[in-house]
């Protein structure tokens, strides 16, 4: 059984088991991670935390990894899902867009979206420090990480979008072999576990979910490409987030014919 294989039977059998158990046991007070989706129905937020604790546990075991690279995923995966967490309990509706918190931290406010903002770009530098050797080859690797972090976080907005998402981003580094491929597998395997539920309007990734899937994303392209691959991916992210705050809100990226089919599939209305 190939280190692919077993990356994705582990995070997928850890993300089920973690989504039972926090749905059976929620962490302190249940209502606090029930929210109302995009149709104004209620849902719970354990496809998130169990997606990252599932990734979590799949790369930390995983066969074969390089230990820096073992420790830049488990890092990465940790405390972007860490943040996304906080700001699922403490931050505000009205707070959108780095742009606003950029702007509140200027007036001596520090939103919960600040502290993701610096948290997990700061986690994707030092998770970019132990995956590649050169500088700017680390700068580069944690942009990328940071911001797959960010968009598949941006896309987050109707049930199933950003598990979507994550499994489209993560199918290529399936094909890789070596450390990327187990990489990739892991968030695969994790968003394709709660997929079911998502979609199905029982939980959504939320901002733990989401940020951690994509960091888990970022450290796959990042572990599996050199220097040209690294600007490519980071020019792609960065572009994407500087106009993250108007597309991922709208519904005209989504309209074209197979894209709007494959985002619909499963959802109920």
């Amino acid at each position: 059984m190939n280190s692919r294989t077993v990356v994705t039977l582990v995070s997928a059998a850890a993300t089920r088991t973690a989504y039972r158990a926090l749905c059976g046991r929620p962490p302190g007070d249940a209502a606090t991670w029930e929210r109302k989706n995009h149709a104004g129905r209620t849902v719970e937020l354990y496809g998130g935390l169990a997606a990252c604790a599932g990734t979590v546990l799949a790369v930390a075991t995983a066969p074969g990894l390089p230990a820096r690279t073992r420790a830049a995923a488990g890092l990465a995966v940790a405390v972007a899902g860490g943040c996304g967490a906080y700001d699922d309990q403490c931050g505000s509706a009205g707070e959108r867009g780095w742009r606003a918190h950029l702007g509140a931290l200027r007036r001596g406010e520090v939103t919960s979206g600040a502290v993701k903002l610096f948290g997990i770009g700061a986690a994707g530098l030092a998770a970019g420090a132990l995956i590649k050797e050169r500088p700017v080859d680390r700068v580069l690797a944690g942009v990328v990480i940071a911001g797959a972090a960010h968009v598949v976080n941006l896309v987050d907005v109707k049930p199933g979008r950003a598990a979507k998402g994550v499994i489209a981003a993560g199918a290529p580094g399936l094909l890789r072999r070596g450390p990327a491929g187990a990489l990739a597998a892991a968030p695969v395997a994790a968003a394709a576990a709660v997929l079911a539920d998502d979609v199905g309007e029982r939980t959504m990734l939320g901002d733990a979910g989401a940020h951690a899937l994509g960091a888990a994303i970022g450290v796959a392209v990042a572990a599996g490409n050199g220097r040209g691959g690294l600007v490519a991916h980071a020019a792609v992210l960065v572009a994407l987030a500087a106009v993250g705050d108007k597309v991922s809100y709208s519904e005209a990226l989504w309209n074209a014919p197979w894209v709007r089919m494959v985002d619909r599939w499963g959802r109920l209305a």
